[in-house]
């Protein structure tokens, strides 16, 4: 069976796969019941599909960009098993074409059966989805979504994954369309998978080993498309899945009519070729079928009681805050969602996937909370999976929290909020917060426990995607997302910012050099966390969003990266990147080093007296001692993190060291205009166990010998 699917065969396999029937000029047979969706054999394609309600289904085939079909096709009763219809339809050419479905059955909109055999609907297997690949542009034939028979024949040669611990890993998040969209990028295939295949020399010089992508499975951009202040606005971000199979035909440089994501598997190898881990952002808790009053686009048309968790009167459910519900744990929606993340892992050879509003993939199908859901339980488990990366967004848009407590077995990391929320508050010098600064920068032990392994558990942030970046955070109090044409009434309101005196840009240096001391400051406590930390593209270079912390419909200069800023801010470049090359050559910074000899412990936390850390709201500073061998087992380190997040400044005295050792300065963001990190110990200046930390800054040292 497995060569008839390659499409290579022996007489035997010709003589199974001659046609038996003949239905409106088309011959046909039984079809792959085993193979969801399509698959092409010899002289023909099998056309795989099922439903629990329906009462029969036809198959539809348009000429490309055709408006009609051409020919429909009804599956014979005789070829229904169970409730799994297969066919197989020789003597079509698959460039040729285009196809969906139409499904009969009962109409019972307060038990959830809302069939309709009008509707055109899109194969839920798609591994490519027509009519979406010019942004901005709707298809001639109009809003209807078909798909494309596609093969695989993309050669990996002996391209290898590079497999990289989770606590080594450095996540850089980015939008693919945004990273790369602006003039001031300098690629030729702007917004596209091609060029972001051209800033991997950036990447590699960034230093980051793993990039997430946000939503690259097929999205319609044209969503709820409007024009607010003579700007059009798009579903930019892309976190309205259309089909959860096919890559966005809209980020590829060139159409690629019948071939398996090429352009995207070439990025992917080609970043796993340098040691760059490829991670997707996967939307599994809704669809962009939205409520009842959303288009039917494949799940509704199908099975709508099966795949949406529904009200005992037949409506949705809305966890998610976007119109609709996956019901994740039916056995079903379970299935398809293991398929999928397994297609992705073989046929595109991903890495790793971050699951948005995840706790919805932990409810039941009557939406409560389940304490070990079959879905996460087979995730974590699975063969396929195995050494691919599973990270929760371990909340959802109806207030379910998990945030260390997001069912795991071990297997699961999670986007740790907490983090994000209360080292802002520390940073910018809110009270009661250097205690709970110790826990996060210590991996959150208080939230996974050390049997966990919280150096793999948790993904530390300061920024994502949802939210101010980092520039943003330190240049504005309130939020400014009136050009999304919601009177600024979207987006976070607890954003735990500050402007540093005033709001949005301004000319005053010393503001300027303020904020960019802050930026610098959250860059060191997130690389010198232990845990995994994710740094939101752009922020490296203070990108901006103007203060719009929502700009989830801003395709234009707003979400677009300024890479103008890059020799703007090129002292705040070069402080990340020194950063990371620290992070990178000592295990002790990401939690992993064997226990130290000289009897330290391996993390330990200090106030303005070293080994003795104050109970009082009123504290502002911090020291984490971090103690273990170095990568290659040969000799103890010690390194110690200061954090003075004070308005004034505060006199520290460090802890003593072994004989023979004395703190060495790596980096100190109060020090003038720090550009890089210094790289040998020979070049560090010395520093005493007295030091006077000025007001709001940080300072990494290390022991090494006079």
């Amino acid at each position: 069976m497995d060569q008839i699917k390659r499409g290579h065969h022996d007489e035997t396999a010709e003589m199974h796969m001659k046609p038996i029937d003949v239905i409106n000029g088309f011959s046909i047979r039984p079809g792959l019941y085993d193979e969801n969706g399509t698959v092409v054999i010899p002289g023909g394609v099998s056309f795989t599909i099922h439903s629990q309600d329906a009462t029969s289904i036809k198959l539809v085939l348009f000429k490309r960009e055709a408006k009609e079909p051409y020919a429909i096709l009804p599956f014979p009763e005789t070829y229904r098993v169970g409730n799994v219809y297969s066919m197989i339809v020789f003597g079509l050419d698959i460039e040729e074409f285009e196809y969906a479905y139409s499904v009969e059955g009962p109409w019972n909109p307060k038990k959830g059966i809302i069939f309709d055999q009008s509707k055109y609907l899109l194969d839920p297997y798609a591994r490519a989805v027509t009519g979406q690949s010019d942004w901005g542009k709707k298809p001639a034939y109009g809003q209807q979504y078909r798909a494309r028979v596609v093969t695989s024949d993309f050669d990996w040669g002996d391209s290898k994954q590079p497999y990289i611990p989770m606590q080594d890993l450095i996540i850089y998040e980015l939008h693919v369309r945004g990273y790369t969209k602006d003039a001031s990028s300098g690629v030729k295939h702007k917004g596209t998978f091609a060029g972001l295949m051209e800033k991997i020399p950036y990447l590699i010089d960034l230093g980051v080993n793993a990039v997430e992508l946000m939503p690259i499975f097929e999205f319609d951009e044209m969503m709820d498309q409007r024009t607010v202040d003579g700007e059009v606005l798009y579903d930019y971000w892309g976190y309205n899945p259309v089909s959860f199979f096919a890559p966005n035909t809209a980020y590829t440089a060139n159409v690629e009519y019948n071939r398996e994501g090429k352009e995207l598997k070439t990025l992917i190898k080609k970043l796993n070729e340098n040691g760059i881990e490829v991670f997707l952002d996967v939307v599994f808790n809704h669809t962009a079928e939205g409520n009842e009053k959303g288009p039917y686009i494949s799940f509704k048309g199908l099975d709508n009681r099966i795949y949406y968790i529904l009200t005992p009167d037949g409506y949705y459910y809305n966890f998610s805050g976007c119109g609709n519900t996956l019901n994740c744990n039916h056995p079903i929606v379970q299935r398809m969602i293991l398929d999928c993340l397994r297609y992705w892992v073989i046929e595109y050879r991903v890495d790793g996937f971050r699951f948005d509003l995840a706790a919805i993939l932990g409810r039941n199908e009557d939406g409560s909370p389940m304490s070990n859901p079959p879905l996460l339980q087979n995730l974590a488990f699975d063969p396929i999976l195995a050494k691919v990366k599973l990270i929760a967004e371990a909340w959802d848009a109806a207030g379910l929290y998990q945030v260390g407590s997001f069912p795991s077995w071990n297997r699961w990391s999670e986007w740790n909020g907490k983090y994000r929320d209360e080292m802002r508050q520390f940073l910018k010098g809110d009270s009661g917060f250097a205690q709970i600064a110790a826990d996060r920068m210590s991996g959150s032990q208080d939230l996974y426990g050390s049997e966990n392994c919280s150096s793999k558990a948790s993904v530390n942030f300061i920024t994502c995607h949802d939210g101010f970046t980092l520039y943003d955070l330190y240049a504005y109090n309130n939020k400014h997302n009136k050009a999304n044409g919601w009177d600024n009434t979207d987006g976070e309101e607890h954003n735990h910012s500050w402007n540093c005196g005033v709001e949005g840009d301004t000319e005053d240096e010393f503001i300027q050099k303020l904020r960019k001391r802050m930026m610098k400051n959250a860059m060191t406590v997130l690389l010198t966390s232990h845990g995994t930390p994710m740094l939101r593209a752009g922020d490296e270079f203070a990108n901006s969003q103007r203060g719009n912390n929502n700009a989830y419909c801003q395709d234009n200069e707003i979400s677009w990266l300024n890479w103008e800023q890059v020799k703007k801010n090129e002292d705040l470049l070069k402080y990340v990147k020194g950063l990371i090359r620290f992070r990178k050559n000592h295990p002790v910074v990401r939690g992993c080093a064997k226990e130290a000899f000289c009897g330290l412990p391996s993390v330990s936390k200090h106030g303005s007296e070293p080994w003795y850390l104050e109970p009082s709201g009123e504290v502002h500073v911090l020291g984490m001692m971090y103690a273990g061998r170095d990568d290659k087992n040969e000799k103890d380190e010690i390194v110690y993190i200061g954090l003075n997040t004070h308005w004034e400044p505060q006199n520290v005295r460090l802890p003593d060291l072994p004989e023979g050792f004395v703190w060495k300065c790596v980096a100190d963001t109060s020090k003038r205009l720090v550009e890089e990190i210094y790289e040998t110990t020979d070049e560090m200046p010395i520093v005493e166990n007295y030091v006077m930390m000025d007001p709001r800054s940080t300072m990494v040292l290390i022991a090494a010998e006079p």
